[in-house]
């Protein structure tokens, strides 16, 4: 690969965490695809891409800290119950043809995408519930699931996580937004990829310049998150859920 090429993967890799860190997932609906297209078979992109995106957690989480609006609780939740989830996905995922999996994965992200879009007032809004130990039971149990999803495929998942906060929780969508970048970002995506790369081969050249855009688009996009109000982040949520599942459909 050559410096011209190098360049492309990086600016890609700005361009689709950006989309993700603002709308709490979805880079693998840009990143994922192009890796393909660039002659990497499926297995190599998925395991190249989950180990690059382990940046885009680092630089949302750098710009998110400043902040001061994390939910130490609702983030513990999320790594204690999705890690072991997504180790779980990735050795579900070397073991089953994708293909049925991307197709039930993309009809659940367009339900996601519906669901938003006829709910108006979702996410706009804190209304805190659900915060007892029943509460934290039934949150955990599907976020263990949604880890799963997450080390199965690279392509969404953390656009499950931000509606279920919204919708569980009832966080607004940019505090849960928040929440989603660096609990899945940093934390799973941190699992999956060293489950991954201990068990399949990664295209180590190509890296350097998904991370170094990954780092960066995920700043910019986090940064941008909290400039935005919670209105243009729920339509931007719906428009990449919605973009996400049609391409899990497509193929």
């Amino acid at each position: 690969m050559d410096y011209s090429e190098q360049i492309l993967l990086f600016l890609i890799a700005v361009v689709a965490n950006w989309f993700s860190a603002l709308a709490g997932g979805g880079a693998g609906l840009i990143q994922l695809p192009i890796l393909i297209f660039m002659g990497l078979p499926f297995p190599l992109a998925l395991a190249t891409h989950k180990i690059a995106t382990v940046a885009l957690g680092v630089g949302a989480t750098l710009r998110h800290l400043r902040e001061n609006h994390l939910d130490r609780i609702i983030l513990a939740l999320i790594l204690l119950t999705g890690v072991p989830g997504v180790v779980a996905g990735v050795f579900f995922i070397l073991n089953i043809p994708d293909r049925l999996a991307e197709i039930a994965l993309g009809v659940l992200t367009l339900t996601l995408a519906l669901y938003s879009w006829f709910k108006p007032q979702l996410g706009l809004k804190s209304d805190p519930k659900h915060r007892d130990w029943f509460g934290f039971f039934i949150g955990g149990v599907v976020l263990l699931l949604i880890g799963f999803i997450n080390g199965s495929l690279s392509a969404g998942s953390g656009l499950f996580v931000t509606l279920w906060l919204v919708y569980w929780f009832g966080l607004e969508y940019k505090v849960a937004v928040a929440q989603t970048l660096v609990a899945v970002g940093l934390g799973w995506n941190g699992a999956g990829a060293i489950t991954m790369g201990s068990v399949a081969e990664v295209q180590w050249s190509w890296i350097p310049a998904l991370i170094g855009g990954s780092l960066v688009g995920g700043y910019l996009g986090a940064h941008t998150s909290i400039l935005a109000g919670n209105l243009t982040i729920k339509r931007v949520y719906e428009l990449v859920t919605l973009l996400v599942g049609i391409k899990l459909l497509i193929g």
